[in-house]
């Protein structure tokens, strides 16, 4: 049979006894086909030889078998060779940042789907093999899988997603290639693929991480816009128990996204060190200080006026604090620390947006922590009068979430309450005529639910106050004209006055 084209082209030989082969053996075939890939062609021309060659390369594959690979004297040499083959396939088709150039309207990753289309084909043709081979008995086929599993894996998960270097054909094709990888390796699911499948088996999570790490240092990370998207969804399919093996592997890179200065990688780096928080035994943050340096990382993004950050960097903390708090104690507690600055923030904030975030955060802190929030009242009374006194559209989050802010303030720290009950009773007062003589467009079921949570801090007020909220609203219903509002008024003078303890407080309301 003759030779393919390309085949002629390298100049290969076949050895004595060997004529029989259709084709040369695959030690002899890929390592100059990858020398070739490496300059850019035969002739050294670029991306249309290179092009040109993967077709070649893919025409190579579908005329022989299986046992190409492995069979003869070439199976120690097979894996590593595929394993090369993949990675430069996936630089092949890597969608480096680059800028448009001068006149090209399009987009600058226009022939980066091309060129994923012609290496998906090829790196879907070699794992199809990998996986019938795997009757073959040979040792060499799990070494193969073991060689091409990781740059395979990120080759698929930088195409499968819709993205503006992809396509429809690409995108298939890279779905098809990690069904494949799926298969050959015995697994059911991505996450299944990544930890292990089994009790104490490996998973493939440190081979991609391996073919990654080049990519994702301080001076490479941002040249493939694609890395930061393959390591976050990678990592975000590996739960506890089996991240915190990897824990110094996926640390770095999360802090370094967290620390960019455009807010789309800050956010994308805060969801990762909150999945790390969130998957990883407290014991193994706190070793080395870790958890220490995540915090300092976190903390820096309290400044920030961007919502969408502060909309992740929030409960991020939150669940960071109970771990930093394990360590032992500083002059001040971290938590301590975060609510003052959060305070700080929420008094001095106009734009409604912002405003959303901080106080639907707020009541996980007063929760946090608990009768140590008595520190912070004084600040506090003026964050919830402020924003009490504030509508924030339709929905009404900040309000509500204000509300929820004093019901459990006023449960953990009510023995302060009492010399603080005329300010807080005026501004729930005012908000709920507020709430009954608006004419806007905010949905009555929302004024119920305002009007709702007021009564009920109205009663755990008159609770902590032994009844002082019921005397100073008399005078407030002889001379109230509103019925509605009278309605919820009543509810609390009906209400009987009990004394009693910050469990009950929680239980009664």
């Amino acid at each position: 049979m003759e030779l393919h084209p390309l085949l002629g082209s390298l100049q290969l030989t076949v050895p004595e006894g060997q004529g029989c082969f259709d084709c040369p053996p695959v030690d002899q075939v890929l390592p100059q086909f990858l020398r070739l890939f490496a300059c850019g062609g035969p002739q050294g021309t670029g991306s249309n030889a290179e092009a040109g060659m993967t077709r070649d390369l893919l025409a190579i594959l579908e005329a022989v078998g299986c046992q190409w690979l492995f069979g003869g004297g070439c199976q120690n040499a097979a894996p590593k060779l595929l394993r090369d083959l993949a990675v430069a396939l996936c630089h092949y088709a890597a969608p480096l940042q680059q800028e448009p150039e001068e006149g090209d309207a399009g987009s600058p990753y226009a022939a980066v789907a091309d060129r994923a289309e012609d290496a998906g084909l090829v790196l879907c043709n070699v794992v199809a093999k990998v996986e019938a081979a795997k009757g073959l008995g040979s040792a060499a086929v799990g070494s193969a899988l073991r060689q091409l599993a990781g740059p395979a894996f990120v080759f698929a998960v930088t195409h499968v997603a819709d993205t503006p270097w992809s396509k429809a054909r690409s995108r298939s094709l890279a779905q098809e290639l990690l069904d494949g990888l799926l298969r050959a390796s015995d697994c059911r699911s991505v996450p299944e693929f990544l930890r292990g499948a089994r009790e104490g088996e490996d998973g493939w999570f440190a081979a991609v991480m391996q073919c990654l790490k080049p990519e994702l240092t301080k001076e490479t990370w941002q040249r493939n816009p694609a890395t930061k998207h393959v390591f976050s969804s990678m990592l975000l399919q590996v739960t506890r128990p089996w991240l915190s093996q990897h824990l110094e592997k996926v640390l770095p890179p999360s802090l370094l996204l967290s620390d960019d200065y455009r807010v789309e990688n800050k956010i994308l780096g805060v969801q990762c060190l909150h999945h790390i928080i969130r998957n990883v035994p407290a014991a193994d943050l706190c070793h080395f200080n870790r958890a220490q340096v995540v915090y300092h990382a976190l903390s820096h993004h309290l400044y920030s006026k961007e919502a969408q950050l502060m909309q992740v960097v929030l409960p991020c903390l939150l669940d960071l604090l109970p771990i930093l708090e394990r360590a032992p104690q500083r002059l001040a507690a971290p938590s301590d620390e975060v609510l003052r600055l959060v305070l700080t923030h929420m008094e001095t904030e106009h734009r409604l947006s912002l405003r959303r975030v901080y106080a639907r955060s707020l009541p996980a802190f007063v929760e946090r922590l608990g009768i140590q929030v008595a520190r912070h009242l004084k600040r506090l009374q003026q964050v919830i009068v402020g924003y009490l006194e504030v509508s924030d559209g339709p929905e009404e989050a900040a309000r509500l979430a204000t509300l929820e802010t004093l019901k459990r303030t006023i449960q953990h720290a009510w023995p302060r309450m009492t010399c603080r009950l005329t300010v807080l009773l005026k501004a729930l007062l005012r908000m709920m005529w507020d709430v009954v003589t608006d004419s806007s467009s905010t949905p009555e079921p929302v004024k119920n639910a305002l009007l709702q949570r007021a009564t009920e801090c109205l009663l755990l007020l008159d609770h902590s106050s032994h009844g002082q909220v019921k005397v100073l609203l008399q005078g407030v219903l002889r001379s109230c004209q509103d019925e509605h509002l009278k309605e919820y008024l009543q509810k609390v003078q009906e209400e009987p006055t009990k004394s009693l303890s910050p469990p009950e407080l929680k239980k009664e309301i």
